[in-house]
């Protein structure tokens, strides 16, 4: 008997403490295509990442929260993180679900490894939007995992989206599911399909 394939489980993960955050938008956006080539996706964004305790490595066991993340990257075929770029890199608040990933070290397969990570940045000029993806595509790398080889980096100087919610430029867009496009390709293969 063949191996019977299932739908790939996407993660993504980002956003910021602001509701309706450009970065969390896009990663939703990105989630959309995951799902419209087959994907089972979760969000984990700003609110969700906005209540995880700082990492401490310290004894004394993760939190609910903590462990929730752990778990669903645990069981994620690929990851979508989306981050915006302050200051040229990424956020503490994505730094911090990072880091919080430090919990799964003792795993057979821990952090990312073998599971490909899609990157999407939003910033306030192209600067901090190209540095931010480099140092969010060296983190991944020290992760295990594997960048994939288009990372959209956004400039929302001028808003990129408009007031129905949709995103002005085509381009924007065609980034988010050629992101989404890679993730599952590698996915698939992790999900037997």
């Amino acid at each position: 008997m063949g191996q019977t394939s299932r739908k790939p489980f996407i993660v993504g993960l980002g956003g910021t403490v602001r509701p309706g955050s450009t970065s969390e938008r896009a990663l939703a956006l990105s989630l959309r295509a995951a799902e419209a080539a087959g994907a089972e996706t979760l969000l984990l964004g700003g609110a969700f990442l906005a209540g995880l305790p700082i990492y401490d490595p310290r004894p004394g066991g993760p939190s609910t929260a903590q462990e929730e993340l752990c778990a669903a990257i645990r069981k994620a075929d690929g990851v979508i993180v989306a981050t915006p770029g302050y200051h040229g890199s990424l956020s503490g608040l994505m730094k911090n679900a990072l880091d919080t990933l430090e919990n799964t070290r003792d795993d057979p397969a821990p952090y990312f490894q073998s599971k490909p990570v899609g990157c999407i940045v939003t910033a306030e000029g192209w600067q901090a939007a190209g540095t931010t993806l480099m140092a969010l595509r060296a983190i991944i790398h020290a992760m295990r995992g594997w960048p994939t080889p288009f990372g959209a980096a956004m400039n929302a100087t001028g808003g990129l989206f408009d007031e129905a919610g949709a995103l002005r430029d085509p381009k924007d867009a065609g980034q988010l599911a050629m992101v989404a496009e890679q993730v599952m390709e590698f996915a698939r293969m992790r999900a037997g399909g």
